[in-house]
């Protein structure tokens, strides 16, 4: 697991946001980044709202293992189940599972990195030390032990790999604290009367939190990645709730006869993680300080 070591911005974000947008759009990979994740987000949408051709679960033996058509874009599998369809339904749920996840993870790490980066003390002594035990863990290794424990259902999955990229935000967030900590404007604001957890929130926290959205953005590729492991191994959402992991598993037999089966779900998998990653690219090169002002 890597993480996010560049220096925190000492000023607000203000009236910067169309500049920033448009750093952005000037990125090449950072818009590569934005189409190819707001076409996936469409299709997991046309999932969510039941408009997708047909029902990804429903079997109709009598079009089983069809190549990719008009009538079936990308063909059907072993119970002629739509294969669009069941990719569209799978991008879904590897969204809400890597959204949730991120988001846990994103919400408790930061207030930890906060806490310990601030306080230091004991606080930073006892969050440090879990965060350096979960990171002796690889991290599947670590996720496939947590999502062993719980029931298996989309929500216990997000937790588990939520717990897996915690310590990363927690590191993330702690280093540029430590220095922001010791800025002059930040002593000022304490010396005015402030309570240390008003200074914490309103002075330091938003001065990092551009290191924090790349960090997201980054993350949610490795969520993606993860899930889609979870299930490959057999540990994802149950069937006959379609993932992306699942329906690679399912079509290893299939690769012979129908690698299309296996090519959709695999080549979203790759799309996805390199879509978040590009545009996780874009956002950092966006929201570095050395690059505003630039034409």
């Amino acid at each position: 697991m890597t993480d996010i070591t560049q220096t925190a911005t000492l000023a607000p974000g203000g009236g910067r946001t169309m500049e920033r947008v448009r750093l952005l759009l000037r990125s090449r990979s950072g818009l590569v980044g934005l189409i190819i994740v707001v076409l996936l987000g469409v299709l997991s949408l046309l999932s969510a709202f039941g408009l997708l051709p047909y029902d990804p679960i429903a079997q109709d033996p009598p079009a089983r293992l069809q190549p990719p058509s008009a009538e079936h874009w990308f063909g059907t599998d072993q119970f002629g189940r739509d294969v669009f369809s069941r990719v569209a339904a799978g991008v879904a749920n590897s969204a809400l599972i890597s959204l949730v996840a991120v988001a846990f993870a994103t919400l408790v790490g930061t207030f930890c990195g906060l806490v310990a980066g601030f306080y230091r003390g004991v606080s930073d002594g006892v969050i440090s030390g879990v965060t350096n035990v979960l990171f002796a863990f690889p991290p599947l290794l670590l996720a496939l032990s947590l999502a062993s424990v719980f029931d298996r259902n989309w929500f216990t999955i997000a937790v588990a790999i939520a717990i897996v990229y915690v310590p990363i935000f927690i590191r993330v967030t702690r280093g540029p604290v430590l220095s922001l900590r010791e800025i002059e404007y930040v002593k000022a604001a304490t010396s005015t009367g402030q309570s240390r957890s008003m200074v914490m929130f309103r002075h330091v926290l938003p001065n990092i939190a551009s290191i924090i959205i790349v960090q997201v953005t980054l993350s949610l590729s490795w969520a993606v990645l993860t899930e889609a492991s979870l299930s490959f191994l057999g540990l994802g959402t149950p069937p006959p709730a379609p993932s992306l992991g699942s329906m690679i598993f399912e079509a290893r037999t299939l690769i012979g006869i129908a690698p299309w089966t296996m090519i959709a779900p695999g080549a979203v998998v790759v799309l996805l993680v390199v879509g978040l990653n590009l545009l996780g690219d874009g956002l950092r090169d966006a929201l570095d300080p050395r690059n505003r002002g630039k034409k």
